[in-house]
């Protein structure tokens, strides 16, 4: 089973990571090695379509809340399991081929087939008692709070 994780940090910690253009270099690096060992231990890539796949994910956060939304095309809603575990947040679940039975009378299959596994550590400002999902258009999409004490506050300051 392939696992990936993304570590989801206060809000001027995570712009600093992808807002500046050096580690877009060392993201392309670890998805070159990603690639080499999926291949290596027989994970789909290229000429394998059944086995583990990684769903692309979007990490972001606003001033309430941080927000994944992960891409699941033709995955139905029971194949997909969320659990929080600590501040752990799992999701896995399973697109299968349609018509298996039939796979030989196919010419070429590029899509991605089988289990998938993806990982988050939640900041230790995320709010696990209020996380929310939905899944709409083969789109899944969670919501975590930050908690009240670590949202930014707004004080007015009259001025005489």
């Amino acid at each position: 089973m392939a696992k990936a994780a993304v570590s989801i940090v206060p809000q001027h910690g995570f712009r600093s990571v992808f807002g500046q253009e050096p580690f877009r270099e060392l993201y392309d690096l670890q998805r070159g090695f990603n690639r080499i060992f999926a291949d290596a231990f027989g994970q789909a890539g290229e000429g394998s379509t059944v086995g583990a796949w990684t769903p692309q994910v979007d990490v972001y956060e606003d001033e309430n809340a941080f927000l994944i939304k992960i891409d699941a095309p033709e995955v139905k809603r029971e194949d997909i399991n969320v659990t929080l575990d600590k501040n752990v947040l799992t999701i896995s679940g399973e697109r299968r081929l349609e018509n298996e039975e039939k796979r030989d009378s196919y010419h070429r299959i590029e899509r991605n087939y089988g289990k998938f596994f993806r990982s988050f550590t939640l900041s230790p400002n995320a709010n696990l008692e209020a996380v929310s999902a939905e899944f709409k258009d083969g789109v899944l999409r969670l919501s975590i709070p930050k908690k009240e004490e670590t949202k930014p506050k707004q004080i007015h300051v009259e001025v005489k």
